[in-house]
């Protein structure tokens, strides 16, 4: 006798009750058994749906929520920073999006070890829900992309979809928060969490190594166009995150959620701060040659400057965990140069 459970797309079982030669199978104590494995079936069909579809993971982000069973494997990446963090966990996307640089394959040196010879399909300028449909994916992560609500909902018809987290906006996101959504959607929260808790040890002990650099005030600004980022952006979070106080003035000219304070030649007060990290994508010199004014800064004269080379710069832009042990291996050195009260000391990458 056999019995079947499910059809109709559910799942398949076949139980055929195996007869003993020793034992007839009508016997009194088989009949017993029959009765037992009936009623196993029984529950068996009640309950098989519910096992398939257990244990959803639920994300809350800043357009409702999504929901996610099982381990995705066809992630896609919208994000500009996305991949990054999904590589540090161990998976690999079957797209991700480029951003910028002389990179091919859109990945930076610190995380291109991870990707290995994989070659995901690189998203190039605006979201195409058609085109990422076709790629078939089961997650697409979208915390770092400047998603709409209405790409949103186009996209969560095509896989689960992940925007910026609850109370985010487009780019304000931490690294923590980046991380510990990445993981959970893969179903993998424990090494998000040992992630996250490594390098915010590791900034940990370089508070505690370095406390004259506790308290005092720095700022993190693009050159060519003089912006100076918030602590609602990653690079003046990574700044406070060691300790330093993001340029106050700047913070009094933004809302809670800027990232970016566009200041003009003459007005370079607010970045004039005790720590002045520049960060470049072309050529340093150049781009510090146009701002006619520098070299009236307090932070110039008294050697209080770093600038940082495109590599360092696309680091800190991305803050993934894996970034940030970059930045943190090279900027060390750097911080404690221009802050050891010498105005004559080098710091590397400065230019003359």
């Amino acid at each position: 006798m056999a019995l079947v459970i499910g059809g109709q797309g559910r799942h398949m079982l076949v139980v055929s009750p195996r007869r003993s030669p020793a034992t007839p199978f009508h016997s009194n104590g088989n009949r017993f058994a029959v009765v037992v494995l009936r009623l196993a079936c029984m529950l068996l069909i009640l309950f098989l749906p519910v096992m398939a579809t257990a244990d959803p993971r639920v994300l809350h982000h800043r357009f409702g929520h999504t929901e996610i069973s099982g381990t995705p494997q066809r992630v896609v990446s919208l994000s500009f920073i996305g991949h990054d963090y999904l590589l540090g966990l161990g998976h690999v996307p079957i797209a991700l999006r480029y951003w910028y640089g002389n990179n091919p394959s859109g990945v930076w040196p610190w995380a291109s070890e991870y990707l290995g010879d994989a070659q995901p399909h690189i998203i190039t300028g605006g979201i195409d829900v058609e085109a990422i449909a076709l790629l078939k994916p089961d997650l697409i992560l979208a915390q770092w992309s400047g998603i709409t609500e209405t790409e949103y909902h186009l996209l969560s018809s095509i896989a689960p979809t992940l925007p910026p987290p609850a109370g985010a906006s487009d780019f304000s996101a931490t690294w923590q928060q980046m991380t510990r959504q990445v993981g959970r959607a893969l179903g993998i929260e424990e090494t998000a969490e040992a992630q996250i808790a490594q390098i915010e040890a590791r900034f940990a002990r370089l508070r505690g190594a370095y406390p004259h650099w506790q308290g005092r005030t720095a700022s993190a600004v693009w050159p060519d166009q003089i912006g100076a980022y918030t602590r609602a952006d990653l690079r003046g979070q990574f700044l406070e995150q060691l300790g330093f106080v993001n340029a106050p003035q700047v913070e009094a000219l933004a809302g809670p959620t800027t990232y970016n304070v566009r200041l003009s030649q003459e007005q370079l007060d607010p970045i004039d701060t005790d720590l002045l990290l520049w960060l470049t994508v072309a050529d340093p010199k150049n781009s510090l040659e146009r701002i006619t004014l520098r070299r009236s800064m307090r932070a110039y004269r008294e050697g209080r400057e770093i600038v940082a080379d495109p590599v360092l710069t696309a680091a800190l832009s991305h803050s993934s965990p894996l970034a940030l042990n970059y930045a943190l291996d090279r900027l060390e050195p750097m911080i404690e140069a221009a802050l050891d009260g010498k105005p004559d000391t080098t710091v590397p990458g400065v230019p003359e």
